[in-house]
């Protein structure tokens, strides 16, 4: 808002005078507690020093040693701040001057002094809090009422005032505690520090801080973009037994996660058909219209049978085919027609004969338009296997182990073995894990069912490493549970801090799960390196 003009230059002589007495007492108060927490700080070092720093040790040494730069930080911060507060003291002094043509002020207090005079004398006033209520000044064009906050606004908007530096870094740290509550509070212990910083005036360590804050705020809001896998949500989660038994019934097991990502896409997991598979040709019992059928477990049924199908007929070999897997969703979304067009006209899925076919279809149906032609992406968001960026490390490794967690019986992996019925199936999962990255083929690990076998091959290529070992991720970690020195359970290094190994592992309890070891435990036997 625009000020009023008026002949009188005495309304106008008050607002700039309030706006530089503002900045002087904010400035002053700074100065003195920042003055304050300096000689206490100084008092406190003193005494607890040691006297002889050749007992010191390297860390007391160390800590000494930030504390005392620290100390020197601060004091320069506070000079700075109080050259800031005599720098708003002459800006009121020649304010002043140019609007009154008074005498000179000598100092602080008689700058101060006169201020209060000049605001009490023209009628404004304090609250009990101390803050300025607003005034009402009478000249000859009427009365005139500036609130608070607008004197405020246009206090902040000032250039000149953004153009300060103290100023503009508190306008930024605002900024960024905003940025931090908004990221749900994950960096409290760094808001905390800057709080008893800012008390002590150390403006170079907050700027660090802010640089650190900057970079955990973007590390919390770059969580959900990029390559990185979007989580299913929890009423998709909530159907997974519903999942794993169709899955298991009609032979896709080890597709579950595929068939999550798809129910995802199509529903959410929201609705009487959270598969969307009501015009499908599996739904016998409720009419073939969008959304006609209205049981959940029905629509699972018939959502994985028409699945099933759809990876048939593409030919798919494994979860990680992810050739075949694209073509095999296109035509889940399609219909199989699209399939067997797809693979006579390219080979199999592109992008561009995904929209080629749509328009063929939407044309031939006098549609404006036909299916999603961006549905393998829009599915490929959710499913663990998709994100998976080569097959050269082994974190490829443990990321599949990690999409089988869950899996109980273990029929996908001793059934691929070879095997007519179950058996003890931990070393099978993990030559299922490898055959899908294609380790087994290249060489790098070998299969095996019997865990002895899987640890003789890495003693024999010299890759054998024992149980004080710090392993890597896709490692394969090898257990001795009887202390007897021979191997009886197996599973897949997922990750390790140097104190706790974290392991996927098959057939634990009869289940693919996740478990934790302590470095050196006496449980596990050994480690067998892959070979990349």
């Amino acid at each position: 808002m625009r000020d009023i003009r008026t002949n009188d230059k005495l309304p106008r002589a008050i607002r700039q005078l309030d706006r530089a007495g503002g900045l002087h007492e904010r400035l002053r108060s700074v100065s003195i507690k920042g003055k304050d927490t300096v000689m206490r700080k100084a008092e406190e070092e003193q005494e607890t020093a040691p006297q002889d720093t050749s007992l010191q040790s390297p860390s007391d040494y160390a800590v000494g040693k930030v504390s005392k730069n620290a100390g020197r930080i601060s004091k320069e911060s506070a000079y700075q701040i109080k050259e800031k507060s005599r720098m708003a003291v002459r800006l009121v002094r020649t304010r002043r001057q140019a609007v009154t043509g008074g005498g000179q002020l000598s100092d602080d207090k008689t700058d101060a002094r006169g201020l209060q005079n000049a605001t009490s004398s023209t009628g404004l006033s304090k609250n009990r809090q101390g803050r300025m209520i607003k005034p009402r000044l009478e000249n000859g064009a009427g009365t005139l009422h500036t609130s608070q906050s607008a004197m405020k606004n246009r206090f902040i908007r000032s250039k000149r005032i953004q153009n300060e530096p103290m100023w503009r870094f508190a306008i930024i740290g605002e900024y960024f505690l905003k940025l931090i509550k908004r990221a749900g509070g994950k960096l409290k212990a760094i808001v905390s520090t800057w709080k008893i910083l800012a008390v002590g005036g150390s403006v170079p360590i907050l700027a660090i801080l802010v640089c650190c804050i900057c970079g955990g705020a973007l590390i919390c809001y770059s969580s959900s973009s990029g390559e990185s896998v979007l989580p299913v949500s929890a009423e998709v989660e909530a159907y997974d037994p519903i999942i794993r038994t169709y899955a298991r019934q009609y032979g896709i097991e080890e597709y579950v996660q595929l068939i999550k990502a798809v129910m995802m896409q199509e529903s959410g997991g929201v609705g009487g058909d959270p598969m969307q598979a009501s015009e499908g040709s599996y739904n016998t019992r409720y009419p073939r219209i969008p959304n006609g059928i209205t049981n959940p477990e029905y629509s699972i049924q018939c959502g994985v049978q028409e699945l099933k199908s759809c990876i048939e007929e593409a030919g798919c070999s494994s979860p990680m085919d992810m050739p075949k897997i694209k073509l095999a969703l296109q035509g889940y979304n399609y219909g199989n027609g699209y399939i067997s067009w797809a693979l006579q006209r390219d080979g199999g899925y592109t992008e561009e004969n995904a929209a080629s076919f749509s328009d063929m279809m939407a044309a031939r149906m006098g549609w404006t338009s036909y299916g999603d032609k961006e549905y393998v992406a829009h599915v490929l968001r959710y499913y663990p296997y998709g994100q998976v960026t080569g097959m050269g490390n082994g974190t490829a490794l443990a990321e599949i182990a990690l999409t089988q967690v869950g899996n109980v019986g273990g029929a996908p992996y001793w059934s691929w073995y070879g095997f007519g019925s179950r058996v003890e199936w931990c070393a099978c999962f993990v030559s299922w894990c490898g055959n899908q990255c294609g380790y087994i083929d290249s060489g790098a690990m070998p299969k095996f069912s019997y865990c002895p076998d899987g640890a003789d091959w890495f003693k024999a290529r010299s890759r054998w490493r024992d149980r004080n070992y710090i392993p890597s991720p896709g490692d394969i970690i090898f257990f001795d549970w009887q202390g007897d020195g021979v191997t009886d359970h197996v599973g897949i290094v997922q990750s390790c801090d140097g104190r706790t190994v974290y392991t996927i592992e098959g057939n634990s309890r009869d289940s693919v799960r996740q478990r934790s070891y302590n470095v050196g435990s006496g449980s596990i036997y050994g480690y067998g390196r892959m070979s990349y």
